[in-house]
């Protein structure tokens, strides 16, 4: 059993339980596209200074045409005119015999409201109500700061659009079964055969 489970453990499972073996069992790390990276890495360090009113002139001086457009895109949102209540913020919630949680991008409040925001260089999901993201962190906000009014946003910096979760009461208990029952294919985990025609990164190692 792990003392806490994060989104991307809980997505990595589901995908394939042999990557996951390799990634969190075995901690094997494989190289990564830098570029994208890097470039994910830049926009979510120029979020948090700016959140926190550091000074970034240098910053976006040093940005590619790119990753200014991002940006500058990012930087307009309403949400960034809210009360900041953290950035790169480690959040968890205890579920039944378990504890999920990770690092929310941000977290603002708006009118007794509070905003998880969440930026992806890539694509939102496509179920976001039901992502583990949405999931974990929503239950975790609420919990810490016993306010049922919160929303997810996600940031879709690609195509910039966003996409809007609001949390119901009705959804909790929903939420925590999901979670138990990922939770409990992972505390009972065998290791699974290959996937025909696997092509992840650690398809070179998987035998």
């Amino acid at each position: 059993m792990y003392s806490q489970y994060s989104p991307n453990m809980l997505k990595t499972f589901d995908e394939c339980p042999r990557k996951f073996d390799f990634r969190y069992l075995q901690d094997i790390q494989m190289p990564v596209n830098d570029e994208i990276f890097e470039f994910g890495k830049n926009i979510h360090a120029l979020a948090s200074y700016y959140l926190r009113k550091q000074n970034i002139d240098k910053m976006e001086r040093s940005l590619t045409p790119n990753e200014l457009n991002v940006w500058s895109y990012l930087k307009s949102s309403k949400y960034f005119a809210y009360e900041v209540i953290n950035t790169e913020y480690n959040l968890a919630v205890k579920i039944a015999n378990h504890y999920f949680g990770g690092r929310l991008d941000a977290l603002m409040k708006h009118e007794n409201r509070f905003y998880i925001l969440d930026y992806k260089t890539g694509n939102a999901p496509k179920n976001a109500k039901y992502d583990y993201q949405t999931i974990i962190y929503t239950l975790a906000v609420k919990e810490f700061f016993n306010n049922s009014n919160v929303t997810f946003v996600y940031l879709d910096l690609r195509n910039k659009e966003e996409v809007i979760v609001e949390y119901k009461p009705e959804l909790e208990n929903e939420y925590k079964e999901i979670l138990i029952s990922a939770a409990k294919k992972i505390d009972n985990y065998e290791l699974a055969p290959k996937k025909p025609n696997c092509k992840c990164e650690y398809s070179s190692i998987c035998f």
